[in-house]
Parts: C-alpha cells; structure tokens; sequence
C-alpha cells in the first residue's frame, strides 16, 4: 500500500520539474568522483603549479580559493533566482525544492568568501575589514540567504514560507549585479577586474590564469554535485510528508 501512495504521490507532480530531478540524481555520483578528483588537482596546482606574486607573496593564493568561491556562491544564488521564479509560476514544489537546495549552497560559499577575503586582506591592506563597497553589499547578500534559511520554519504554512523565500531570493539576486560592478562604480580598496583589465588591457599571470580556471571548473562541479545530492534529500523529505499527511 505505501508503494501504491508513493506512486500516486510521484504522478501528481508535473512531469517536467520531476525529470529535472531525476537528471541531477543521475548525474550525482559521477561529477561527485569528478569534483574531489578536481578539487585535489586544484590544490596541487595552487601550491606547486602557480607562481607566487611579487609584491603578496604566499598570501596570494588564498585567491585561488576566494574568487571560485564568489563565483560558485554566485552561480547558485542564480540557481535560487531561477528556481524561485519557476515556482511562483507554476507552484510545482520541486521547483521550490531545487531553490531551497541551491540557497544553503548560496549561503556556504558566501560564508567562504566573506572568512577567505579578511584573511587575505588583512596582509594587504592592514585591517581585517572595512566598509568597501564590495564587501558591504557581499556581506547584505549572505544576510539575505541566512533570512532565506529562516524564513520556511518561521512561516505558518511551508507553502506560505516557499513564497517568502521566493520573494526573498529575487532580492538577493538583484544584489548581484551591483556586487560585480561596485568596484568599476566606486572608488574603493578592492581590486578592480585582474583576470584581463578591460581598461589597461592587464592580464594575468599564465600559470596563475590556468590554475584559476581549473580552480573554476573544479568548484563548478563541486556545486553541481552538492546540488544533485541536496536536492535528493529534500525531495525525498517531501514525499514523507506528503505519505505522513
């Protein structure tokens, strides 16, 4: 009898959110294998492939970590976005399901950045923090996404508490742009675009450009397979209770 109502449960959602679902299912233990074989090359490369800059020296490498980290914490606040959207059109809750997923990413590796970047900066600039434009608003997103982890067991309903997080990732996610663009809009201590300055024609190291974008791709898989497994777990939790009710 609970297969019957675990079926029934199954074919009452809509068919597309589910095969999105069953896709990242499919995919979770082979870009998992993939992403700690990355993740080890990564360090390898950090430590014995990129050189040391002339002026930070061994501080330096934290970037390696810091930028693919802004960059995954953003990749997934776009997943948030996306998801989110997807719900409050069509009220498919695994839609709502993959959002909830990818905003726990989100707030992860916002916390990564905002530890990594004061212990970077503070070599660098002296102080452990200050109030650049850049930070501040990085810091206004990660408060965004932890309200976003209050919102569903604070709401009445989940339902009701889906569409507030909803609601709250749209505002995240307009925070996004001004965070990429701050330090081209304001004079501030956070250094401007370095992978190729647009204005100076600069461009990066090509050891230290090679090891970032395997750092890159690494840190991509990374969060392609954390979404694949989150998902998994929150769609089952919901089918639980979807059987207790």
């Amino acid at each position: 009898m609970a297969d019957v109502n675990v079926d029934r449960v199954r074919d009452a959602e809509p068919v597309g959110a589910i095969r999105v679902v069953q896709q990242l299912g499919r995919i979770e233990k082979p870009v998992g294998v993939l992403a700690a074989l990355g993740v080890l090359v990564a360090f390898g490369m950090i430590a014995a492939y990129a050189p040391l800059e002339v002026e930070q020296g061994e501080v330096q490498k934290i970037f390696y970590v810091h930028v693919p980290s802004a960059w995954t914490a953003f990749l997934a606040v776009t997943v948030v976005f996306l998801a989110s959207i997807l719900f409050l059109l069509t009220r498919d809750r695994v839609w709502d399901e993959i959002a909830a997923s990818a905003g726990e990413i989100a707030l992860v590796f916002l916390s990564i950045v905002l530890t990594t970047g004061p212990l970077w900066g503070r070599p660098v600039w002296n102080t452990w923090w200050t109030w650049d434009a850049r930070l501040t608003y990085t810091l206004i997103l990660w408060l965004v996404f932890a309200a976003y982890q209050l919102v569903r067991p604070f709401a009445a309903d989940s339902e009701r508490g889906a569409r507030f997080a909803a609601v709250l990732s749209i505002v995240g996610f307009v925070d996004l742009p001004i965070i990429h663009f701050s330090v081209l809009w304001w004079r501030t201590l956070h250094p401007k675009p370095i992978v190729m300055d647009p204005v100076g024609g600069k461009h990066l190291d090509p050891a230290m450009f090679q090891t970032l974008m395997f750092t890159l791709g690494a840190w991509t898989l990374l969060f392609l397979f954390f979404l694949a497994k989150r998902v998994q777990i929150e769609h089952r939790r919901n089918e639980l209770g979807a059987l207790g009710r």
